[in-house]
């Protein structure tokens, strides 16, 4: 799932991003579930567990979040060019004024 040469062009995601936050909680609570089921106290046993669990998915939402960046970057590439290729199939419309569109009022009493 490596990404292409081009994909190093863009910035780098943030540390603290959404995906890298819920991947990162995601593993936190899987270490605290196994510390459940296995009838040890959660919170209190395998700390050292809960930290390398919530690492590992702190960095594979990372690493999503580069790829997301990627594919949401090269769908916007294809898209401005086709609107470069065919503009007219996007010309401007007429403006019209709010009074233009909406019907005019007239209360009834």
């Amino acid at each position: 799932m490596g990404l292409p040469d081009e994909a190093k062009v863009l910035p780098p995601p943030g540390i603290i991003n959404r995906n890298s936050v819920w991947l990162g909680l995601i593993g936190w609570c899987s270490a605290m579930l196994q510390n459940a089921l296995n009838r040890r106290p959660p919170m209190k046993s395998g700390v050292h567990r809960q930290a390398l669990l919530a690492s590992i998915g702190w960095f594979i939402g990372y690493h999503v979040t580069k790829h997301e960046n990627y594919t949401y970057a090269k769908l916007d590439r294809d898209m401005n060019e086709y609107v470069r290729l065919h503009p007219e199939n996007f010309s401007d419309k007429e403006k019209k004024t709010f009074a233009e569109i909406v019907e005019p009022f007239h209360p009834i009493r």
